[in-house]
């Protein structure tokens, strides 16, 4: 009897263990998927608007193509009175690239840092239409404001301000999904229950109240 009774003990112990170790398999299996899917997730997948769309044909005034990273600006996107963006922040040695996408627009500056020598592009009653391009480079640090002339009474300004460096935030590591975070913990559970059931066992012997013994 005493026999029977060590290897329904031994056969316990190894079904729960055997147990735990597959839930705590499962939870990690689960976890490492939701990760994964998190990381695919959070991949970039926007194209970036700076790259050159064409060659330039508009005058530079001022000087374009300095080697540096370019930025578009979209002018009259769709025919909207609009610059696009608006505002823009850059670093020093960027290229500025204002592409027109409709008719009877200009680029005039309004304001500008002393020292810099931005002189846009048209001025009041000289504008340009679709499919023109002008560029220019941007070496002084501050602020420089712009409008289109026909079209500044009805909101179409821009700015730009640039500055010596661009702090960019430090990428974060991929979220895991609470259902995965939930599997995890509830398979460590049963492995941590499994394994005091076991030591409960190993401990008093599994015998019940009214045991016999032989």
């Amino acid at each position: 009897m005493e026999n029977d009774d060590a290897l329904s003990r031994r056969s316990f112990i190894r079904a729960g263990t055997a147990g735990a170790a597959a839930s705590m398999a499962a939870g990690t299996a689960a976890a490492q998927e939701g990760t994964e899917t998190a990381t695919a997730n959070g991949t970039a997948t926007g194209t970036p608007t700076g790259t050159d769309s064409g060659t330039t044909t508009g005058t530079e005034g001022g000087g374009g193509g300095g080697g540096g990273p370019t930025e578009t600006v979209t002018v009259g996107p769709g025919g909207s009175l609009v610059f696009d963006p608006e505002e823009l922040t850059i670093e020093t040695g960027t290229t500025v690239q204002w592409v027109w996408d409709s008719n009877m627009h200009n680029v005039v500056p309004q304001s500008q840092p002393e020292g810099a020598n931005w002189a846009g592009e048209g001025e009041t009653g000289v504008t340009f239409d679709s499919g023109h391009e002008y560029s220019h480079t941007f070496t002084t640090t501050g602020t420089y404001e712009y409008v289109c002339t026909p079209h500044e009474s009805a909101g179409m300004i821009g700015a730009i301000e640039v500055v010596e460096n661009i702090e960019t935030p430090e990428p974060t590591g991929p979220a895991v999904p609470d259902s995965a975070k939930t599997l995890g913990v509830g398979a460590a559970f049963a492995m941590v229950a499994t394994l005091l059931i076991a030591f409960f066992f190993l401990q008093f012997g599994g015998d019940s109240p009214g045991h016999d013994e032989e």
